[in-house]
């Protein structure tokens, strides 16, 4: 059962650090983007939504799915814990504690990357919508 102890380190902990870089990095990446579109290079709302929207989803999904990787970090950490009581026949404090930890620290990540990720993307979001919106208050109600 040590691997699993790495496996939640490195493993889980590690994607999720991963994970967070990347809807950073995307989250970036659109911002800068929707501070230089210019609405009138589209000559209809579709085109325009569906450049604005771009890889909006994989900041969603991160944060959707962050806390569940996390919880199973959790899961495997108490599972660590309870082979290890279980095995040595008594209750050492320290292994216990040990255990419950690291459990713990993998739902603390989990939700340190879940709820930034959440947060960009309705702020994304909310540029994206405020843009299409000028479009329709430029162009009337074409394309919809």
């Amino acid at each position: 059962m040590e691997w699993m102890s790495f496996a939640i380190d490195y493993g889980i902990i590690g994607l999720l650090i991963g994970l967070s870089i990347l809807s950073v990095a995307v989250a970036i990446e659109r911002y800068l983007f929707l501070r230089t579109v210019k609405i009138e290079d589209f000559p209809d709302k579709r085109s325009l939504e569906l450049e604005l929207t771009k890889r909006l989803h994989i900041i969603a999904t991160v944060g959707s799915n962050a806390p569940y990787i996390g919880l199973l970090g959790t899961v495997l950490g108490i599972m660590i814990t309870f082979y290890t009581m279980g095995k040595e026949g008594f209750l050492d404090t320290g292994k216990i504690m040990s255990g419950l930890a690291l459990a713990l620290k993998a739902t603390a990540i989990g939700l340190l990357v879940a709820i930034p990720s959440v947060t960009l993307y309705n702020f994304l979001l909310r540029k994206v919508k405020v843009i299409l919106l000028e479009w329709e208050i430029k162009n009337g109600r074409q394309g919809v």
